[in-house]
């Protein structure tokens, strides 16, 4: 048989750390995944990936793997492991899915337990993401996903939002991970939650910022005037001589929770054009009735 080199196969140095191998694992099984790739040979690869993963994810299959590779073998070259290898590093048994290498070394006793004997192993945690508008966040409850899974799969899940989840905010979703190994349980599901931009409102933290466009008479003499919310529309009443960068505050209209934000609501004066004589006189009459106002000073 020949033998296999784990650190060549994933891509990696021999003192690579946990999370590189981690790293690798994952973009290489992304790449291979049987439902992505249907190239020839992108299954056997995948198998691969796997089968070195489950070496050199854990220490102590690692420890004596390297301790074998020590003796200066490459892959591709012809193996046979050392008499009484597994006897002598407590594995045995039947090694399911796995190359006759892997066998050779461990058995089924690397990935179920020692001396062949099986033991149940709860199934990896798969980490996701996925993104929702700001309306979905702010109301939260059922709602139907689509996701990328790290394997490179895609799958639809029903997940209950949180009212207010902020993004970045993971959701455990159990069951819904690797399946286990020897009858084991599986994996959980880690599925951040990113909320994508909105065109009327933008986040700062549990407050909900909007920018309300006033005309000038408006912000000089005052008015009240329709203000959209993420729970609807209200009526807010701008002071008299308001200028453009107040921010008012609307209590409580932010984003739910234990400590709800509020909604603040940033005025933005807009001129209207003076397309006609009538507006250009109106313009200039005003500008007779504030002879001495500079807005520089």
């Amino acid at each position: 048989m020949e033998f296999k080199d784990y650190y060549e196969i994933l891509g990696v140095k021999p003192d690579a750390s946990e999370a590189d191998i981690k790293a690798a694992y994952r973009k290489l099984a992304r790449k291979y995944h049987p439902d992505k790739n249907k190239d020839a040979g992108a299954e056997e690869k995948f198998k691969a990936v796997n089968e070195a993963n489950e070496v050199l994810k854990d220490a102590e299959k690692r420890r004596s793997y390297d301790q074998l590779r020590a003796g200066g073998y490459r892959q591709g070259e012809q193996f046979r492991p050392p008499p009484g290898w597994q006897e002598q590093q407590g594995f045995g048994g039947d090694a399911g899915d796995f190359s006759d290498f892997f066998e050779s070394l461990f058995g089924r006793g690397a990935a179920h337990g020692h001396r062949g004997q099986p033991r149940a192993r709860r199934g990896q945690d798969v980490q996701a993401s996925v993104q929702i508008d700001l309306q979905t966040a702010f109301d939260g409850g059922p709602t139907r996903l689509a996701m990328h899974d790290s394997s490179g799969g895609e799958r639809v899940l029903e997940v209950k939002i949180p009212a207010g989840i902020q993004s970045g905010q993971v959701i455990r979703l159990s069951g819904q991970g690797q399946p286990g190994m020897g009858g084991g349980p599986k994996g959980d599901l880690l599925l951040e939650v990113l909320i994508r931009d909105d065109p009327r409102f933008r986040l700062d933290g549990r407050n909900v910022v909007h920018v309300l466009p006033i005309a000038p008479w408006e912000a000089a003499l005052g008015a009240t005037v329709p203000v959209p919310t993420l729970a609807g529309t209200v009526d807010l009443r701008i002071p008299p001589g308001s200028q453009s960068g107040r921010k008012l505050r609307l209590k409580g209209r932010g984003m739910p929770g234990g400590n709800p934000g509020d909604q603040l609501v940033e005025l933005s004066i807009r001129t209207p054009p003076a397309d006609s004589d009538a507006q250009r006189k109106a313009y200039e009459a005003l500008r007779s009735s504030f002879g001495g106002y500079d807005p520089r000073m």
